[in-house]
């Protein structure tokens, strides 16, 4: 008997698999990222965005070399009753001019810094040790203590020195209220610090809050601290200043940008400067017939010219004369 050929079964389609997340790839370090959880990364970064972590920080230095510049400047000229603002200084010249009022108070404050921020470390590390948690606390209380005294004992003194006659005048007066402010700031912000460093688990909402409130604290300490030494340097801007003004009249204005001048005008000048030799050269000198020798001139704006007397004197006496067609004035080293 034939065999009867077995019929063929029909095949089964293939089901629709559901909609499911993106095939996972692998990445060149071995590990195995949904497609769908990764996120496009950073953009890079223009040049300008570039540029601005450069010209920002430059730009409040050279504003604050600017302002330091001028508050020396102005108090130089000051002492001799010149205005330093007919002088009209570039930019550049009060730029140049604050280096002699930065420069000690830079140096001093980076190396009192340097050794509160040793001293202030060292304690730290040796609180830091375990089953020290108590003494921790009681130095972190003492120092903020110390801090907040010192705060309030210079903020009276730093706006109402001028009434409290103990202070002597001088150096003394001048710093001693903004530093002890910024001493107490230091210590205060230390404290904080140690506050928030110490060791703790799991920290609650309470603490969380706490915290917070002892960062802003943390904050402010820390723009009290900036204000202080910044009005510490503008004061010290201003000192330099006049006393380079006081040693440039006791020496005879000999040293430095001060050129003899005689002085020739038309009309007789007033003025009340020592030792100035004065003649009448007549009417063949006409019109600047009146000669004044033994000035130095001191500076010279656009308008005027600022003479003062080649005597020493303890306070210099201006002579302002005009820079116009009645006055002819001639220099010489």
């Amino acid at each position: 008997m034939p065999t009867p050929e077995p019929q063929e079964q029909p095949r089964e389609q293939p089901r629709e698999q559901p909609p499911g997340p993106e095939p996972a790839r692998t990445e060149p370090t071995g590990r195995t990222v949904p497609t769908a959880h990764l996120e496009p990364g950073p953009k890079p970064e223009s040049f300008l965005e570039k540029a601005a972590y450069i010209t920002a920080p430059a730009t409040v230095v050279l504003g604050l070399l600017y302002y330091f510049g001028c508050t020396y400047t102005d108090a130089y000229y000051d002492y001799f009753g010149i205005p330093a603002s007919d002088l009209q200084f570039p930019v550049q010249t009060y730029v140049v001019k604050s280096a002699n009022a930065v420069f000690f108070p830079l140096w001093f404050l980076l190396v009192c810094g340097l050794a509160v921020l040793l001293v202030l470390g060292w304690t730290g590390r040796r609180l830091a040790v375990p089953g020290r948690e108590a003494a921790r606390r009681r130095v972190t209380g003492w120092l903020l203590a110390l801090g907040l005294l010192l705060v309030l004992v210079g903020f009276p003194v730093f706006f109402w020195e001028d009434r409290l006659p103990k202070l002597p005048q001088g150096w003394l007066r001048d710093f001693a209220p903004c530093l002890i402010v910024a001493l107490g700031a230091t210590l205060a912000f230390f404290a904080v610090h140690m506050h928030l460093n110490r060791g703790r688990a799991g920290p609650g909402p309470q603490d969380r809050t706490g915290d917070r409130l002892w960062l802003t604290a943390g904050a402010l300490l820390i723009g009290l601290l900036t204000m202080s030494l910044f009005f510490a340097m503008a004061r010290y801007a201003a000192t330099a200043g006049k006393a380079e003004g006081i040693r440039f009249a006791e020496r005879g204005y000999t040293k430095g940008s001060s050129p003899r001048a005689v002085v020739y005008s038309s009309v007789p000048i007033t003025h009340h400067a020592a030792r100035i030799r004065f003649k009448d050269l007549g009417r063949a000198r006409a019109p600047y017939r009146y000669q004044y020798r033994g000035f130095r001139i001191l500076a010279k704006s656009p308008s005027r010219f600022y003479l003062v007397s080649y005597v020493k004197t303890s306070k210099p006496q201006l002579v302002v004369v005009p820079d116009d067609g009645t006055v002819r004035v001639e220099l010489s080293p």
